[in-house]
Parts: structure tokens; C-alpha cells; sequence
């Protein structure tokens, strides 16, 4: 079977990539010395990976070869939480928030995250829904250009005009919403929901440092669980919980913690494909650096990453 060339986003640039495909699906690998196969958007798609063991299949039947790879990995998502497969797993840290009671998701806020939102409305802030349309491209780009540091690091999106946001946010379109928070006729934060049956995902969410006195990401949020609660969804997930060994005593946990995201965990299966493959799951090396170093040295690097970009002697992402 003939190996495919699709487009990708890597760490906010668009490349051509090698794919194999399997029951309509592509393949793809990632990484830099140990090269790991997943499904192309696993963490996005509609479904799940149904038939992992075909694509198992097909990548040890020359896929492998032709990506390169060494491993393939899939997981389960949440609410399914209960492991259905026998190939080598680790539990993955999901974080989501459960919609059957939105009051109580409320009432179990801290205190101060319920100030923020009140406070946001008192400030001005005005939480809207839409779709992705000209007016919004052009808040983006506007929220994008704000800085070229975000969380101590280059910010991959710094400098983009109107043209590669709309690539950016158009992925998904057909099932993508966009919770929008305005002062007066500024964008000032934004977030993009995308549907996956009665999961809802928050693929991105930025806010304007500027306006930080506003607490529009707070607003968001909030916003983000009374929609979709409404619409009958019974998970809005954000990414992972904790990060390799990075544990959650990081800001980006705790913000999730501080707004009602509650650690969830799904299996994570990790399949060889070469003996390289076996090697690195039997010693662990497929978790790279955040699953391999104890978190005090990561928590230290981290810092001394903040400290660096903040000397001024990067200014924007290369």
C-alpha cells in the first residue's frame, strides 16, 4: 500500500507529513530519535480508535517501515475508563469536567474563581457563541500579535496573518464552536470547543494579557460548561491533567483545578513494532524527558526557561 503525504500542524507550523491509511484513518509518526505512530488527531476525532489491531497490523506489515516508527499508541477516552485491550498500558491524566449537574460543578468552584466570573461581568465582559467567521479571524490575529511570549516560552502563533489563522481554525469546522469574550468590540479571549459526540474537547483557549484585570478566561470557562451542559453533553475535557512527571504542582494544573477540572484517567496503550520498540517500553524510554526526569529537575528547567525568554534574548518564535 502506497505511503500518503497529508499536512499537519507541528508546534503551530503546517507540514507535509508521511501517513499510512487504515479504514479511512491516517497514520502518522512523531518524534525525533524514537519515532511513535498514532492516528492523525486521535485526541479530536469523533470516535475513539475502534480497531486498533488493524492498524497494528498494517504498520507491521510495512507501515512501520515506511513512518519510520517504533511504537504505536492509542488510548481510550473518557467516560470509558475501564482498560478493554491487553497490549502494554499506562494510565493517562485527562482533564474534564462532568456536566450532569452544572449547579453542583458551581457550587464546588473556589470562591474566588466564582468572584472572577462575577467580577468579569461587572467589568464589562460580554461571553458570546459563534462559528468561525472574518470578525473572529481578525480578534485572533489581534490576540496572537499581543505577544511573542506565552507561559515562558515562544508563542508559535506570534506573527501569523489572517490567512494561517483561518488554516489554524479551520480544523474541524463542521463540529467547532468558538466561545468569545468582549470589551466593548474587542476580542479579548476566546475559546474553541470542538464536538465529539457527547464529549466536548477545548482544543485552545487564550485570553489577552492586557486584559487580565477582566478575568475573561474565567468567564470563558464558565460560559464553555453552561452551553454545553445545555446542549446535553456529559464532558467538556482540556487536555491532560498533569504532564509526564510534571505533576500538579504547576500553574497550568492548577488553573484547570481552579476551575472545576477534575483529574480523570483513561488507558494508554503502547504496542512495539520493532525491537527498538520492545526496548524502549521495557525501560520506560517512550515517556521522553517529562516521564523519564524526577519533577523537581523538570519544575527547575522550567523555571530557568521562563528566566531566559524573559531576559529578552529571544523575542519571538523562529
Amino acid at each position: 500500500m502506497a505511503v500518503s503525504q497529508i499536512e499537519i500542524s507541528v508546534s503551530g507550523r503546517r507540514r507535509r507529513v508521511p501517513a499510512v491509511e487504515v479504514n479511512g484513518r491516517y497514520v502518522i509518526a512523531k518524534g525525533t530519535w524514537i519515532k511513535t505512530a498514532s492516528v492523525q488527531d486521535e485526541d479530536w476525532l469523533e470516535r475513539a480508535v475502534e480497531d486498533p489491531r488493524a492498524c497494528v497490523d498494517r504498520l507491521k506489515n510495512g507501515g512501520a517501515s515506511d513512518l519510520k516508527a517504533s511504537i504505536f499508541s492509542f488510548a481510550q477516552r473518557v467516560p470509558d475508563t475501564n482498560p478493554r485491550y491487553s497490549f502494554a498500558m499506562e494510565w493517562e491524566s485527562i482533564a474534564a469536567v462532568r456536566l450532569d449537574d452544572p449547579k453542583a460543578w458551581w457550587e464546588k468552584l473556589p470562591q474566588e474563581t466564582r468572584k472572577n466570573v462575577r467580577r468579569a461581568a461587572k467589568r464589562g465582559v460580554v461571553v458570546t457563541m459563534t462559528t468561525l467567521n472574518d470578525e473572529l479571524i481578525r480578534g485572533i490575529v489581534d490576540i496572537n500579535n499581543e505577544s511573542p511570549i506565552r507561559q515562558g516560552k515562544p508563542f508559535v502563533h506570534y506573527g501569523k496573518d489572517a490567512k494561517a489563522v483561518r488554516d489554524d481554525y479551520s480544523s474541524f469546522a463542521d463540529r467547532s464552536e468558538f466561545v468569545c469574550a468582549y470589551s466593548g468590540n474587542e476580542l479579548i479571549g476566546f475559546i474553541q470547543l470542538v464536538y465529539m459526540g457527547r464529549v466536548v474537547t477545548m482544543l485552545e483557549i487564550l485570553t489577552k494579557e492586557s486584559h487580565y484585570d477582566k478575568r475573561p478566561a474565567n468567564a470563558l470557562i464558565a460560559k464553555a460548561v453552561e452551553h454545553c451542559a445545555a446542549k446535553g453533553v456529559s464532558y467538556l475535557t482540556y487536555g491532560r491533567y498533569t504532564y509526564g512527571n510534571k505533576g500538579a504542582n504547576n500553574p497550568l494544573t492548577e488553573f484547570k483545578r481552579r476551575n472545576g477540572f477534575e483529574e480523570f484517567r483513561v488507558p494508554r496503550y503502547y504496542v512495539p513494532l520493532t525491537a527498538l520498540g520492545r526496548l524502549c517500553i521495557a525501560f520506560r524510554l517512550h515517556r521522553g524527558l517529562l516521564g523519564l526526569l524526577p519533577e523537581r529537575v523538570i519544575l527547575g528547567l522550567l523555571a530557568l526557561r521562563r528566566t531566559w525568554y524573559r531576559s529578552g534574548v529571544v523575542r519571538r518564535p523562529v
